[in-house]
């Protein structure tokens, strides 16, 4: 794609970076209340059935799924037009989600104006290994992106790591703001933790709040990781790195359900929103359907998004995400290739 297409692109994409307060104000009211209602329904269906109580949480998740994605808009100013309405909204939320709203903001941007370029990794993303850098690594940093990348790790543990010590911890180099945002967030849960103890005690934060909080955190790793790890996905070094191609080619159209589209705030619509991040999540589809170069995006199913799970290292030289056993069996035909050919020699025997 040329400059120009690209220019012209990003300028079709913009009329739907608008906010609309009366579609924020709607969004908010059919998935907070709702959240609440079905914790609710989970803690009182504790006394009936763990069964019933953990089918109540696991919707739940979805909503608090759905939560998080008015946080992510409020932290990229889109949900509304007012930023003090976006950083109130993005705060409270973000007690509801377990996140620090200013901290992840900052890293979240950061993620934003760096996805796919291969020299600038590290904030706001999973940890990505090129082959290369594989092969170089010493066999600790090998050990420890194995357990990292494992989906027993990344999809078990992940979410305990992202809500007890990725998010309640500020980074060194951050602002009074920010501190003092991931404070009030981490005092509001602790104080609301002490509440619910105190109120209806133990059970119901480890039968009802924590399958709840599991859940959709496992979501949204998931989320998060396959809308970037696809085959084909875009990663270059910062001399031929391109945003708009980084957006459109390294971010996925996830095409989901409608009922799974509208539980996660079109956050499948991935391309779109790295494209033009200030679009509400609400046109977000509307901007997808309408703009036809978006719409030669990878398309990824509920199906063939399982593929990516294999996928452990980037290899620059074919521009594609492989399996460990990939990488074993391509490094082994390298060193054949490279060992001195024996054929035609003959042995003297004495």
């Amino acid at each position: 794609m040329s400059k120009q297409k690209q220019a012209k692109l990003r300028k079709d994409v913009m009329p739907y970076a608008t906010s609309k307060t009366k579609t924020s104000m709607i969004q908010l009211f059919n998935t907070i209340p709702p959240f609440f209602i079905l914790w609710y329904l989970a803690y009182q269906s504790l006394s009936v059935s763990i069964f019933l109580s953990l089918a109540f949480s696991v919707v739940a998740a979805g909503f608090m799924v759905r939560t998080f994605i008015i946080f992510h808009d409020c932290a990229h100013q889109s949900f509304f037009k007012n930023k003090k309405w976006n950083r109130v909204i993005g705060t409270l939320t973000g007690v509801l989600t377990h996140f620090a709203f200013e901290k992840w903001k900052r890293e979240h941007s950061i993620h934003h104006a760096t996805s796919g370029n291969l020299d600038q990794r590290g904030t706001g993303d999973i940890w990505i290994m090129t082959v290369n850098e594989y092969e170089q690594a010493s066999k600790w940093q090998r050990l420890q992106y194995r357990l990292y990348r494992n989906p027993f790790v990344m999809f078990g543990l992940g979410p305990f790591s992202l809500f007890l010590y990725e998010n309640r911890f500020n980074r060194k180099d951050a602002r009074k703001k920010e501190r003092w945002n991931t404070y009030l967030i981490n005092f509001m849960l602790v104080a609301i933790y002490a509440i619910i103890v105190l109120t209806l005690g133990w059970q119901a934060i480890l039968l009802v709040q924590l399958p709840i909080a599991y859940v959709a955190g496992v979501l949204g790793i998931w989320l998060f990781y396959v809308q970037h790890q696809f085959e084909d996905s875009y990663f270059e070094n910062e001399s031929e790195w391109d945003y708009v191609k980084a957006a459109v080619d390294g971010s996925s159209y996830y095409k989901l359900p409608k009922w799974l589209e509208w539980m996660t705030g079109n956050i499948g619509y991935h391309h779109v929103h790295h494209l033009a991040p200030r679009v509400p999540n609400y046109h977000l589809e509307k901007a997808h359907q309408e703009t036809p170069p978006l719409q030669k995006a990878t398309t990824i199913t509920l199906k063939t998004s399982l593929e990516s799970i294999r996928f452990r290292l980037y290899d620059e030289e074919q521009k594609t995400f492989i399996s460990f056993k990939e990488m074993k069996q391509r490094s082994k035909k390298k060193s054949n290739i490279s060992l001195p050919s024996t054929k035609g020699t003959q042995t003297i025997r004495s």
